[in-house]
């Protein structure tokens, strides 16, 4: 196994857990103690955990945002399955805005080489739709937040309210049927509300993990989206329950499970 895929490993046992420890890693890995303390030592440079006597513990607690780089690692193959359908779903020569969130970067990695114009709101997504052939990229103003480097304030809103969009790909930080699409962060929330505002239809993309939580601010009921694309972690009586409402529930199979 792979250095990146031993650390995908490790986050997802620390998602469950409130510690975890180098012997049973080693065991779910098939790597050595040696390495898997090398891979904890690493992730722990990069805040993803904190190192303890024996592994580690998560680097932040219960209800608080996770930072990006324990999100971009988090259940890619998932990510990356919603990320190709909502693809599909795009057509060329459509106009798109593109929310911040690690699998709203996974799709602006799939949308280079689309005949499209894109608004991302986030650096992470500009920079990787900056050279990309036949995109055209518009680029909103506005403060990037730290770490997340999604766009937020005044001038995100403001370059959001002068224009008019074919999609909004919405990627929320958590959802539930009765609290609808919520947000960690108020300047988020707002900005994602804007989005919503100048867009003729919503893609929504929330993984499995994402169901049946909720976070600070709200940015839409539930049935604000045309369609949710998610993946089989996704409960099933809340995916009848949000199709009931009339949105479209897609789900994305990733190759490894198929």
């Amino acid at each position: 196994m792979k250095s990146a895929e031993r650390q995908r490993v490790i986050v997802e046992r620390l998602r469950g857990a409130d510690q975890v420890g180098v012997a049973e890693l080693a065991e779910a890995t098939g790597a050595s103690e040696m390495t898997v303390r090398r891979d904890l030592d690493q992730l722990a440079s990069r805040g993803v955990l904190r190192r303890v006597h024996g592994g580690a513990v998560p680097a932040f607690p219960s209800g608080v945002e996770p930072p990006f780089a324990v999100r971009e690692t988090a259940a890619i193959a998932a990510k990356r399955a919603i990320a190709a359908a909502a693809a599909e779903l795009i057509r060329d020569g459509e106009t798109v805005v593109l929310d911040s969130g690690t699998t709203a970067l996974e799709l602006a990695r799939l949308l280079r080489g689309r005949s499209i114009t894109v608004m991302p709101l986030s650096l992470h997504a500009a920079r990787e739709l900056a050279e990309a052939p036949g995109v055209r990229l518009l680029l909103p103003g506005g403060e990037p937040r730290p770490g997340e480097q999604a766009l937020v304030g005044p001038l995100t809103l403001a370059s959001l309210r002068a224009l008019r969009f074919d999609v909004a790909v919405l990627s929320p930080c958590a959802f539930g049927v009765d609290s609808g699409f919520t947000a960690f962060d108020l300047g988020d929330a707002e900005v994602k509300q804007a989005a919503l505002a100048v867009a003729a239809r919503v893609i929504v993309l929330a993984d499995g993990a994402k169901w049946g939580r909720s976070a600070l601010a709200c940015v839409c009921p539930a049935d604000r989206a045309d369609v949710v694309i998610t993946d089989p972690g996704a409960p099933g009586d809340q995916r009848a329950a949000l199709a009931e409402l009339g949105v479209l529930v897609h789900v994305a199979v990733p190759w490894e499970s198929r």
